[in-house]
């Protein structure tokens, strides 16, 4: 239920937030998804007094910039060109030494989750971990999985949604 309000009254706010940062609506709605996770997880660690749509976005940006030094390569030539890159923010990207906020990030327990992503078929589970474990792009999940682009965005996005259930319940 606490998941659900958060979701409800901050996704339009990160979704738009992380959409503008990375143009791709498929990388935003994942990037979204795992800043909810990540938020719900550790929101013992909120300190109050401070915005909480701020937190929120401090914790979507690191995702996001983690995203991004994970990838091999940065231009994605499906939805930018070399022109629309942000050059400012590849340097911010390269140059960031890790700030506590990183550190803590990084550093989170990821045992809530794993338990309720181990009530899912071994399905769900194996495209929950290709996607958002090994952090790999959808083609990629396509062609390791055999199956169509199509049905990978079907298949996760069913996924997620039994995951946010499981996550709803308890």
């Amino acid at each position: 239920m606490a998941f659900n309000i958060l979701l409800e009254a901050y996704w339009v706010a990160v979704y738009g937030f992380i959409l503008k940062r990375c143009k791709n609506p498929y990388d935003a709605e994942d990037i979204t998804i795992q800043t909810f996770s990540k938020a719900f997880e550790k929101l013992d660690l909120y300190k109050e007094g401070h915005k909480f749509q701020n937190w929120l976005f401090v914790i979507a940006k690191h995702i996001h910039i983690d995203q991004n030094r994970n990838k091999s390569t940065y231009i994605n030539q499906s939805t930018c060109s070399i022109q629309e890159i942000d050059t400012e923010q590849i340097l911010l990207t390269q140059q960031q030494n890790p700030t506590p906020e990183d550190l803590l990030i990084h550093a989170q327990n990821l045992d809530t989750l794993l338990e309720e992503i181990k009530k899912l078929s071994i399905a769900d589970q194996k495209i929950i971990h290709l996607r958002y474990f090994k952090q790999l792009k959808y083609k990629e999940i396509a062609i390791l999985i055999n199956q169509p682009l199509d049905t990978v965005r079907i298949r996760l996005f069913r996924a997620k949604k039994k995951l946010a259930l499981l996550i709803k319940q308890r």
